[in-house]
């Protein structure tokens, strides 16, 4: 596609998308879903909106590889490990207050940040009695992260990130190689409920003691995002926790003065009122 996305084309795009999908694209960085559109129809050789909003409208095969590409899908296991460190040391012991614990990871892509949260309640003696609700938009994402299998070219940064997180014990004790593949122990799962759900449009389903939801707000316009935090209040129980991304904050939420800060630079909040 040649030429920037005209706006009047790219609302009516999103609009048709809602309508028939019921996915809300509309307050998402506009910047962003413009640049990952273009990137989808020069991909597919599609000359222009109109032409692509026929498309994704016809087949829902396509228009789930749309979702695909507007989905954020890049991440690691313990990614910034520091965030993780926090949890072990200021978190885990009020979660343990808790006979049962809820922990939902939204946006959680192909599930590193499941298998990393899985492992770090694992050695705090916590997974037996946590049950995670894994949730994303996109369904594809949702099934890798169910099978749990990841290249074994990436263990080597996850092996280190688990060190810096404050692992204790061998990395290499939680997943089985195989042939270039390391799968993930089919236990760390045992407790985790894989389910989509968009944070634009669906509402709370639970009360949670922990909430993560980390470098996904960061795509959202100011509006959407003031959405989601709401959301989240309702859904975490009076001191239970939410983590935000490094580059995400409560700062022009109207809900920020529910939340105390656990940690201002790993994002870390508890809910207060």
């Amino acid at each position: 596609m040649k030429g920037d996305i005209g706006n009047d084309d790219y609302r009516k795009l999103l609009d048709s998308i809602y309508h028939q999908y019921g996915y809300d694209f509309t307050e998402y960085a506009e910047s962003s879903v413009k640049r990952r559109i273009t990137h989808f129809m020069n991909g597919r050789r599609i000359g222009s909106c109109d032409e692509l909003q026929a498309v994704i409208l016809d087949d829902e095969g396509i228009f789930e590889e749309f979702v695909q590409e507007m989905s954020v899908t890049v991440t690691e296991m313990f990614r910034d490990p520091a965030f993780y460190k926090e949890i072990r040391e200021k978190v885990t012991a009020r979660l343990a207050t808790y006979p049962v614990i809820r922990l939902w990871i939204a946006g959680c892509a192909t599930g590193q940040e499941i298998y990393s949260m899985a492992i770090l309640l694992k050695e705090e003696g916590l997974l037996d009695r946590t049950i995670i609700y894994a949730t994303d938009i996109n369904q594809k994402s949702l099934m890798a992260a169910k099978e749990g299998m990841y290249s074994l070219e990436h263990m080597r940064v996850y092996t280190n990130n688990y060190q810096l997180a404050g692992g204790k014990g061998s990395f290499s004790d939680y997943y089985t190689a195989k042939y270039n593949a390391a799968l993930f122990d089919k236990t760390l799962r045992n407790n985790v409920v894989f389910s989509p759900h968009n944070l634009v449009t669906d509402q709370s389903f639970n009360e949670f003691q922990f909430i993560i939801c980390r470098n996904v707000l960061m795509y959202f316009n100011q509006q959407l995002q003031s959405k989601v935090i709401n959301l989240f209040d309702e859904s975490l129980c009076t001191f239970g926790f939410l983590g935000l991304g490094d580059k995400e904050s409560l700062l022009f939420s109207g809900r920020k003065d529910h939340f105390e800060k656990i940690d201002g630079i790993q994002k870390i909040y508890m809910k207060i009122k």
